[in-house]
């Protein structure tokens, strides 16, 4: 069966980051992503591992020249979504801004990605990840108290605060065009899907139930019941033993003495510190694989914390076949699971400019011409 988007176009100008971590997703959910490369190749790698790149066309284009640009117009007046992550403005002097596209196009949605958003005083600037969840109040947040702040890899603002608020934005426009017959523009910003995705510490600090700081907090490694400890082997297992019946368990599991059944006592704040040596010197008694066998699969809230490798040979993510080995290439299998359309890897990466001659020809374009005048290129494999 085909995924949930087919029979959706998607037109993807090359970036890095956020947009294409956006349109692996949706193609893997069945959308035809067609990616717009420089001649150059630009910042694509081409290299089969390059699993976000996975599941495209290509088409390779030199922007800079006017018959290039309107062959993109072109394909863009077919499209469904088009998703660009270049700073604010650029698309217009490219010629392929909103107002024209939409002109070509009166049901597309045109996905905007950036850091900062498309207006405010650091709209122009650089950035990356790690400073877009600077100032959204999550950075600071994050880390060890006798230390700084830890950056979370990219996944909160990339990804978290970045693709998926775009992938959201751009399905909900294109639901909303069937209706209406209107396409429009979605401006998704990484700091605006971060600050959203604050909302609950937002709530609980609103409360007077979050205080603001590293490691003062039920969720960011003060409590005892919410944290990581280390093995005797080194390794690390985490618990989340958050509820009074799962923390109860998770007292019984140890062997300690720590006021289990005791609502109260287990969220008094001065006890967390001294509760957390106890149950650290425990944990260091045994081996991970020792911890697992008593609480893995209990109601405990307890896992190992595994390194990339190992992630791949958990049981529980193989009996789900979490990870896909496709041509010696490991993949995460596509996300979320749908029950009557699942999605699937629709192809290893490409190339720029892999189907420049194919895509262009089914637009009746004069594809020879267009590569004679350097406007486009095919890639010769």
């Amino acid at each position: 069966m085909a995924g949930p988007l087919t029979g959706v176009r998607v037109i993807e100008m090359a970036g890095i980051g956020p947009g294409p971590f956006a349109c692996m997703l949706l193609s893997d959910m069945g959308a035809e992503v067609i990616r717009v490369d420089r001649i150059s190749g630009g910042n694509v790698i081409e290299n089969v591992a390059d699993v976000m790149n996975r599941g495209r066309k290509s088409i390779a284009v030199d922007l800079k020249n006017p018959q290039g640009v309107n062959a993109v117009l072109t394909l863009i007046a077919s499209a469904d979504i088009l998703i660009e992550g270049f700073r604010p403005g650029v698309m217009e002097k490219l010629g392929l801004g909103p107002d024209v596209c939409l002109q070509r196009n009166a049901k597309l949605i045109f996905g905007r990605m950036t850091g900062w958003g498309q207006e405010g005083p650091l709209s122009q600037a650089a950035g990356h990840d790690i400073n877009y969840i600077a100032i959204t109040g999550a950075l600071d947040s994050i880390g060890r108290a006798e230390g700084g702040p830890i950056p979370p890899l990219n996944l909160v603002g990339d990804f978290g605060g970045g693709s998926m608020y775009l992938i959201m934005g751009v399905l909900a426009a294109y639901i909303s065009a069937q209706n209406s017959g209107k396409g429009q523009v979605v401006d998704a910003a990484i700091t605006d899907g971060v600050i959203s995705l604050m909302s609950c510490m937002q709530g609980f600090k609103e409360m007077g139930m979050w205080e603001v700081g590293r490691q003062r907090n039920m969720l960011d490694g003060a409590a005892h019941y919410y944290d990581t400890y280390e093995c005797a082997d080194g390794k690390y297992v985490s618990i989340g033993s958050i509820e009074p019946q799962f923390y109860a368990l998770l007292v019984e599991k140890l062997g300690v003495d720590l006021d289990a059944g005791d609502y109260m006592a287990q969220f008094d704040k001065s006890q967390w510190s001294g509760h957390k040596q106890i149950i650290a010197a425990r944990i260091k008694e045994k081996t991970c694989a020792q911890w697992c066998q008593i609480m893995e699969g209990t109601d405990v809230c307890f896992a190992p914390v595994l390194d990339m490798n190992e992630a791949i040979d958990h049981p529980h993510n193989k009996a789900r076949e979490s990870f896909i080995d496709r041509n010696g290439v490991i993949h995460a299998a596509p996300a979320p699971r749908f029950s009557d359309t699942p999605g699937a890897i629709q192809g290893d990466p490409v190339a720029p400019g892999n189907d420049t001659k194919s895509i262009l020809s089914s637009l009746g374009l004069d594809v020879d011409a267009l590569i004679a005048s350097g406007a486009v290129n095919q890639r010769e494999i």
